[in-house]
């Protein structure tokens, strides 16, 4: 049985990650760009330290990134070698209005995906579109607080309309937001929320989160008014939590753990939000400003197919006090023994990805597309160039083979793979390049030093036997 024939095998970037070019072709300032290298990117990407404009004591990688917007080129045609169906990527809000609020977008922009597309098409590979990936217009957040206001909205829907209509026939499928359920945890990335002193920080995330899920319902509607072809998905960071022990407060605890990260696609796919989020929501002495009209708009407008990033399984502990902490990127969890973990601290568990991609199946019953999934790691160039990372090929095959399991065994309805960074890109986390994910080298360092150049890694070459079979040769 295996992969169906048409399984759209790829990879993932986004804009804020790998274009760079931040001050070229009239594009506007993005939130993402000022997301310094070091120990503060925390804690302005959890909104509790305010960057709104460069100063002289940091680096800020978002803005050379790993310049695709000079080497998209280049970069495709190596996407096109590897045999990629289809290349997920996100649109700079920046470069089509570059404040966020123009009356007209910025033609240079729109030119600039439109020759993407077309390069993509060239090679029969199919975009798949993130319209915010991690991307507010810098001028919206100073002037009203990015998310937070209703007024984003209004600005959200003329983005989607220009991008419907000007890429009509180029692209099917779109993403509305990324990872939505990221507010929580790094508010300052998804939705340009810093916070005041002493306010209520849950009532402004779920303002703010509302806000886009009434804007990516909009989005789903006009999306299907424009071309019947067109595909919306959601998208969330996925990732099944275990309880700790099988003491009764451990299992209730992941439970909850993993409510919390289906919260908003519950409102995505379902179209309302679910009792449990509502108690949620209250106990935290929040509430949903629901205006005239928005149950009805959630109710009808709900997504095509539900997309989602793994990584890791997690651990829910009734007691973190106990120093069980593991690294793992931003989502709180205890340490697995049971499983090996990655140089940057991740649980590495392909059956756990095999039981998140049943759980969600079992929970929205659409068709799933699994958009975000690779190994963070160091490489290291031999003295003939080569690039032997045969641990980022162990990890891929092991997650792949789960992934056939969920299809062939418990008759999941999935759509494709991507691979998160099939080019090595800056890390959202950490803002490092040297946590590198992808089948190509871009030499370049933490600081932007280095000549660019790309090279192919050794899992270049198994990625492309693998799509040559659908998956039959790993």
């Amino acid at each position: 049985m295996g992969f169906k024939k048409d399984f759209l095998w790829g990879g993932a970037t986004a804009a804020n990650q790998l274009e760079g070019g931040a001050h070229e072709g009239n594009r506007g300032p993005a939130n993402v760009d000022f997301m310094p290298l070091g120990k503060d990117r925390y804690l302005v990407g959890t909104g509790k330290m305010k960057m709104y404009d460069f100063d002289d004591q940091h680096f800020y990688p978002a803005l050379t990134a790993v310049d695709f917007y000079h080497h998209y080129k280049e970069d495709i045609a190596l996407f096109g070698e590897m045999g990629f169906k289809t290349y997920r990527l996100s649109i700079a809000w920046t470069r089509i209005f570059p404040n966020g609020d123009e009356k007209k977008p910025n033609e240079e922009g729109l030119k600039f995906y439109e020759n993407i597309f077309k390069e993509c098409h060239k090679y029969s590979i199919e975009p798949l579109v993130t319209i915010n990936h991690f991307d507010c217009p810098m001028y919206l957040i100073k002037k009203i607080g990015g998310w937070r206001s209703r007024e984003m909205i209004h600005y959200f829907y003329k983005l989607c309309m220009t991008l419907f209509n000007r890429y009509k026939g180029l692209v099917k499928y779109w993403i509305t937001f990324n990872e939505i359920n990221m507010i929580l945890h790094f508010p300052f990335v998804a939705a340009g929320i810093s916070f005041e002193e002493n306010e209520n920080e849950t009532q402004v995330m779920i303002t703010a989160v509302h806000h886009q899920l009434i804007a990516s319902a909009m989005a789903t509607r006009l999306a299907h008014e424009i071309d019947s072809n067109n595909q919306i998905g959601c998208m969330l960071a996925a990732g099944s939590y275990y309880p700790e022990t099988c003491k009764p407060e451990d299992y209730w605890k992941a439970i909850c753990d993993n409510r919390e990260i289906y919260m908003f696609a519950d409102v995505q796919a379902r179209g309302y939000y679910h009792n449990y989020a509502l108690k949620w929501i209250e106990e935290r002495n929040a509430k949903i400003d629901f205006r005239e009209g928005d149950k009805e708009l959630l109710k009808e407008n709900t997504v095509d197919f539900v997309s989602f990033s793994y990584y890791s399984s997690r651990v829910s502990s009734s007691d973190l006090s106990k120093g069980n902490q593991s690294e793992s990127n931003i989502f709180a969890s205890a340490r697995n023994p049971y499983l090996k973990e990655s140089e940057w601290g991740w649980a590495i568990d392909p059956l756990g990805f095999r039981s998140t991609i049943n759980e969600l199946y079992d929970r929205y019953q659409k068709p799933l597309f699994v958009v975000e999934n690779g190994l963070g790691a160091k490489d290291i160039i031999e003295k003939d160039g080569s690039i032997h990372d045969e641990y980022r090929i162990d990890y891929l095959r092991q997650h792949i083979q789960a992934m056939k399991d969920a299809v062939e065994k418990d008759g999941v309805d999935l759509m494709g793979y991507t691979t998160w960074g099939c080019i090595d890109l800056i890390s959202n986390g950490t803002g490092e390049v040297k946590k590198r994910y992808g089948f190509i080298y871009v030499d370049r360092d933490n600081l932007g030093n280095g000549t660019y150049k790309r090279i192919k890694k050794d899992s270049f070459y198994w990625y492309k036997k693998v799509i040559e079979t659908n998956g039959i040769n790993l």
